[in-house]
């Protein structure tokens, strides 16, 4: 390797699966090549589409190192033996596996019935007021309970010799001696009362209740207890539970058997589940229903409703709150919560046969392969157990680090995945980061999502949580981003180079804040009613990105002065963008007008940019975060950026290579016009369209030559063979000081 320093104004030459653990077999290192799948059990096999579904092994790998990490390990999803079968990781799915009955639950979904609000309520309203509970518990607020304390995560069951097991997996375990369950077998016909002050009751013929080290088998018609008692068995590691059930107690046989299974917590000195209160304290949960229902959380809510959104004529953020919470569906809670109001728990049971396991049949006929579905990554960042409300980021301006209240290890997302055939080169995939004070699930059901997920091809659309609802994508929000998209690459075929970022409100400011960091991983920017903020001066690294942005005249939390920034900065630059301003529309129109179909239009199947013969760069290192593998300090064909001057907290760099044989595109002037949104849910919109866009360059004479403008770089690597120079090529530098340059390689 080569390195030369040149002066200010100097001209010189130079010569330039998420299966670890699982028991069922493990994911493979990044190949260049097809993905061969692994086999795992009774014909099932599992596949590591990353070698396909991320950029290729080029030399600077685009993005943060944490997009291409290999999937961490996480307790909650290992197997010990004799558990074998790996997990579904989409809630509110079920199959057969590996002779065992697996139930994948929701994550954060333990809100338990819809009653009286707690006052008290760390996560408190205002931080999800686009993303509201339907449930109103409050865990005690005891530290240990850790806000989470009995949040299923996954349900198993398997026949063996002699006996049956039962495996419930939670997402938070601090103290074992806090949590019970009760699992319901058999169906007598009619609902009877759970056991130990449960509040709720269903059909049953046995109940069996684990509190603790201790469980219970009882007779459902005179609660008479059966022995010999269940065998409990607490791995605190793994936050998993196995209880054994002898034949001699309880046989299922090769029945169908209807199950079904409650969380709730645990009061050791009465006996008994703890019941709830209207305002938490230390011991004690808040928000009770008028029915005094005890349980957090019910398995088996296989139907539980989507969001819905407002489709009437409120246009107000008052008027839209009204109605979201109304729907409360943002959490995938609103069946349970309606159900534990009542104290009927009946809807939720599965079905469950046990001549499926004993013949080790495979059906995976309740797992969703399309349409929009919820996951669950094991994150390789923790910071606790739970949800801590105390971590809240607090917004764009928050101080860092931030862990976010989502602390724990299993981090949820959604996707929409098209009803469309899998591309033979794998689905584009388009990133929607949420607004402030949603969750994941904003674009869940919406048009939004499935417009630009159906569009082309087809494009799956991924909606990280970010950890919580105000993390602004700085920080682990930001890590989140990149985890949830190898997470997707790993199960699924994606096409690498068809990429695009958006989002609402925050979601749009994010979108404006990782482009410029990351500008080599994305083809296209979709950003509505958004401003870039603090990230207007670093737009300049979209030189190769186009930008669709839309925006409300009269929005009242991103007023037009801002969000016209984008506007102004990207037409002083001459980039390409389309602008769509409305203005008969506010902050939420967008949203509950839900229709997009201009934005696919335009988005359409742009292709990522992955060596353009000209790149700027702004390198802003106060916005990394090595604690969770975010360095921004490369793009495209340039990587080992650094600043001469840390204080100044930004540097420029601008390289042309005149070895592509093509003149510079040519920009055009901005274009204005007028149109008429219709097909949404509001009477039709008026528009005001701005565009800008280039004109390809013209053939020119390729030249062994690199022209290189920075101001406050100190070092940049320029990969040549990607640049299409060689070793020998004539650099034109003009610097605002000393600026060191490697061709790399030479």
């Amino acid at each position: 390797m080569k390195t030369v320093a040149m002066p200010l104004g100097a001209v010189a030459v130079v010569l330039a699966t998420i299966l670890a653990g699982s028991g069922c077999g493990d994911s493979t290192a990044p190949q260049l090549m097809e993905p061969a799948a692994t086999p795992v059990c009774g014909g099932l096999s599992a596949v590591d589409y990353r070698s396909v579904s991320l950029p290729g092994e080029v030399t600077p790998r685009p993005g943060p190192s944490v997009l291409y990490a290999d999937p961490p390990s996480a307790p909650q999803l290992e197997n010990i033996a004799p558990w074998q079968a790996p997990p579904i990781l989409i809630s509110g799915a079920a199959a057969y596996r590996c002779g065992e009955y697996v139930y994948q639950d929701w994550l954060y979904d333990d809100h338990g019935a819809l009653g009286v609000l707690d006052p008290t309520d760390p996560q408190g309203p205002d931080s999800i007021l686009f993303s509201p509970k339907a449930g109103t518990l409050t865990y005690p607020t005891d530290t240990a309970f850790a806000n989470n304390a009995a949040d299923l995560v996954e349900f198993r069951v398997k026949p063996v010799d002699g006996g049956t097991l039962f495996r419930v997996t939670l997402n938070t375990l601090v103290d074992p001696t806090l949590t019970a369950f009760t699992i319901a077998l058999g169906d007598n016909g009619s609902a009877v009362s759970w056991p130990f002050d449960a509040g709720v009751s269903s059909p049953a013929q046995w109940f069996l209740t684990v509190a603790a080290d201790q469980a219970w088998l009882m007779n459902a018609a005179d609660s008479s207890v059966v022995a010999p008692a269940p065998a409990v068995s607490v791995d605190t590691h793994r936050r998993q539970i196995t209880v054994r059930v002898e034949d001699s107690s309880w046989n299922p046989g090769r029945n169908a058997v209807r199950i079904a299974i409650g969380i709730g917590l645990w009061d050791a000195g009465a006996h008994r589940y703890r019941q709830p209160g209207a305002i938490a304290t230390t011991d004690t949960p808040g928000g009770s229903s008028p029915l005094g229902s005890a349980l957090f959380n019910m398995g088996f809510r296989f139907d539980e409703p989507m969001p819905e959104f407002a489709t009437g004529e409120g246009r107000t953020i008052a008027d839209a709150a009204v109605l979201a919470k109304i729907q409360a569906r943002f959490w995938r809670e609103k069946q349970q919560a309606d159900a534990l109001a009542i104290g009927d728990v009946s809807p939720f049971s599965a079905l469950v046969d046990f001549a499926k396991l004993r013949d080790g049949t495979l059906d995976e006929s309740r797992v969703p392969v399309s349409g929009h579905i919820n996951r669950i990554l094991a994150s390789g960042y923790s910071f606790g157990q739970g949800a801590d409300y105390d971590k809240a980021c607090g917004g764009i301006s928050a101080a860092r680090p931030c862990d976010g209240v989502m602390v724990g290890q299993l981090q949820p997302y959604s996707l929409y995945i098209p009803e469309l055939p899998e591309p033979p080169t794998g689905f584009g995939t388009t990133v929607l980061l949420h607004a402030l004070s949603a969750n994941y699930n904003q674009y869940l059901n919406t048009r939004h999502a499935e417009h630009l997920g159906d569009r082309g091809a087809g494009h799956i659309t991924i909606t990280p949580a970010g950890r919580g609802p105000d993390g602004f994508y700085f920080d682990v929000a930001e890590a989140d981003v990149f985890e949830v998209w190898a997470d997707v690459a790993r199960h699924y075929r994606l096409n690498p180079d068809q990429v695009a970022l958006g989002g609402v409100s925050m979601g749009g400011i994010g979108t404006y804040r990782l482009a410029p960091r990351y500008p080599d991983l994305f083809g296209y920017l979709a950003p509505v009613v958004a401003a870039p903020g603090d990230a207007e001066p670093r737009l300049a690294s979209l030189r190769n990105v186009p930008v669709t942005m839309w925006a409300s005249l009269l929005d009242e939390l991103q007023p037009v002065i801002s969000t016209e920034e984008a506007v102004t900065a990207l037409t002083d630059l001459s980039y390409r963008f389309d602008s769509y301003l409305f203005p008969t529309w506010d902050h939420l129109t967008p949203s509950t007008n839900d229709y997009y179909i201009p934005m696919a239009d335009a988005v359409g199947a742009a292709t990522v940019e992955r060596d353009p013969m000209r790149v700027t760069y702004v390198l802003a290192p106060l916005e990394d975060e090595p604690r969770v593998d975010l360095i921004a300090d490369h793009a495209y064909w340039l990587s080992a950026l650094s600043l001469r001057d840390p204080t100044l907290e930004r540097g420029t760099i601008d390289v042309r290579s005149d070895g592509f044989g093509v003149a510079e595109p040519v920009a055009g002037a901005v274009e204005q016009s007028t149109g008429v949104l219709t097909g949404g849910h509001h009477e039709p919109a008026p528009f005001i369209r701005r565009t800008l866009d280039w004109a390809p360059g013209a053939d020119a004479p390729a030249l062994d030559r690199l022209v290189i403008t920075a101001q406050n770089i100190a070092t940049v690597t320029v990969h040549p063979e990607r640049a299409r120079v060689s070793c020998e090529a004539e650099l034109v530098i003009e610097s605002d000081g000393p600026l060191e340059v490697t061709l790399a390689g030479c």
